[in-house]
């Protein structure tokens, strides 16, 4: 199918795209590059190695265990943010200098990284391309579909968004190896028998960009541009698409299935109201579970935590104007200046402004929800009110399963304050086997 015009804004002009051949026929994005080592941060300058894998260049470079990288081509590690830039823009085969310590004496190395590794299936044939947004940055795709396909068939489809945080969707870049919720995704691009599409964020993966500077807006458009190739690939029934969102995901599913004309929606660890809403409940829960009581609690979210929020996300400043307004109000911030959860505030002041509720109202498609009883991050309460809203409206096809025990993250646990605490849980097949059913339901297939 012929790929569609496309105009976009970049940087110095209007850029007019024509596109006239297979979507998948796009520039290769640089391969990112993996350091095959293990690192602490360390509290004044550097990182710290603690591990570094046999064979792999920076092994055979030299480097070993307590060695402290000081800087990467020039650049110094001062601190978290410094260290995430210099990883998350590593490009395989090119030379990258490390200064180091190691006890008094200081070395310089110069090492050529190896690759990440791609993502390999014995029943799956995987394509890596690209797509960009509508403000000139080139985002990472990845494609998965059954190679055992007829000629000219076509295959439902399933689009996966993911949460709001800075992690990569490839499975092969951590957390994907061992978390659970890397397991999740995993049994969904493997176990569907369905055409699985996933883009990177801006910044994440091979793609272009920044994500901890990206917006909503930007981030949105991405998602769209993505789904309009989703639709497009010859061998996709674009009738029969199965959206999949999970956190952040799970509540922009009903945008883009409203927008385009999903098949279904699988919300997995959703939300309904706004995020103002939503962050003065989530602060209640976490001061009862770090063992407030109720007018301890009361006192905190009007003196600090209701004026904190509003400040952000309705009168639309940075967390430091709020604070330079109102000092007192600093020693209750434990998020940055100007970032909430590695996103920039200006992302959260258009999430606070986007339209949640309507477009769960709007769905009228079969709806597959799940909620976890040990989840702190997203309510009950909205779950159920998702629920109602979707009956009200007439739309009869919902399901919400509230799965026993389960967090935010795929993993089981005693209660939501071992979740809270980091305590391990543990994992059920059914947590990803659930999730894997449903789609194909949505999708017609047996």
């Amino acid at each position: 199918m012929l790929n569609y015009f496309r105009t976009s804004l970049i940087a110095g002009g209007l850029c007019i795209t024509a596109v006239l051949c297979s979507p998948l026929a796009a520039k290769e994005l640089p391969r990112h590059a993996v350091w095959g080592a293990k690192f602490s941060l360390n509290t004044s300058a550097g990182v710290t190695v603690t591990s570094v894998e046999p064979n792999m260049a920076l092994f055979k470079a030299g480097l070993r265990m307590g060695d402290v990288v000081l800087k990467v081509n020039d650049q110094a590690i001062g601190g978290p943010v410094s260290w995430s830039k210099i990883t998350a823009s590593l490009i395989a085969g090119r030379q990258y200098k490390l200064v180091v310590r190691r006890s008094l004496e200081e070395l310089v190395f110069s090492v050529e990284l190896p690759p990440v590794q791609k993502e390999r299936y014995d029943h799956l044939e995987t394509t890596y391309t690209s797509i960009i947004n509508d403000y000139g940055i080139r985002q990472q795709v990845i494609i998965t579909k059954p190679k055992q396909m007829k000629e000219g068939e076509k295959r439902p489809a399933l689009y996966i968004l993911t949460g709001l945080s800075c992690s990569s969707v490839e499975l092969t870049r951590p957390p994907g190896r061992s978390h659970n919720w890397g397991r999740t995704l995993r049994a969904l691009v493997e176990d569907t028998g369905m055409v699985v599409l996933r883009v990177e964020k801006p910044g994440l993966g091979d793609s272009e960009g920044d994500c901890g500077s990206t917006d909503f807006k930007t981030e949105l458009n991405g998602y769209e541009v993505a789904y309009k190739m989703l639709k497009s690939l010859p061998y996709v029934d674009e009738n029969n698409v199965v959206v999949f969102g999970s956190s952040m995901g799970s509540a922009i599913a009903p945008y883009l299935a409203n927008k385009y004309g999903a098949a279904g929606v699988i919300s997995d660890g959703t939300f309904y109201r706004s995020w103002f809403e939503h962050m003065l409940e989530i602060e209640r829960r976490i001061k009862r579970m770090q063992g407030k009581n109720d007018t301890e609690i009361t006192t905190l979210m009007t003196q600090a935590y209701i004026p904190l929020y509003y400040g952000m996300l309705i009168e639309k400043k940075s967390y430091g104007d709020v604070i330079n307004k109102t000092p007192s109000l600093a020693q209750y911030n434990y998020h940055g200046p100007d970032h909430m959860y590695g996103r920039p505030v200006q992302y959260y002041h258009q999430v606070q402004d986007f339209d949640f509720a309507g477009n769960w109202q709007n769905l009228k498609i079969p709806v597959r929800l799940r909620w976890g009883t040990n989840d702190w991050i997203m309510s009950e309460y909205d779950n159920d009110l998702i629920v109602s809203t979707l009956k009200r409206a007439g739309n009869t096809d919902v399901i919400l399963e509230k799965y026993p025990g389960l967090d935010h993250w795929s993993t089981v646990h005693k209660s939501e304050e071992d979740s809270f605490n980091g305590r391990p849980g543990q994992w059920e097949e059914a947590i990803a086997g659930g999730l894997v059913a449903w789609a194909r339901e949505l999708a017609g297939l047996k």
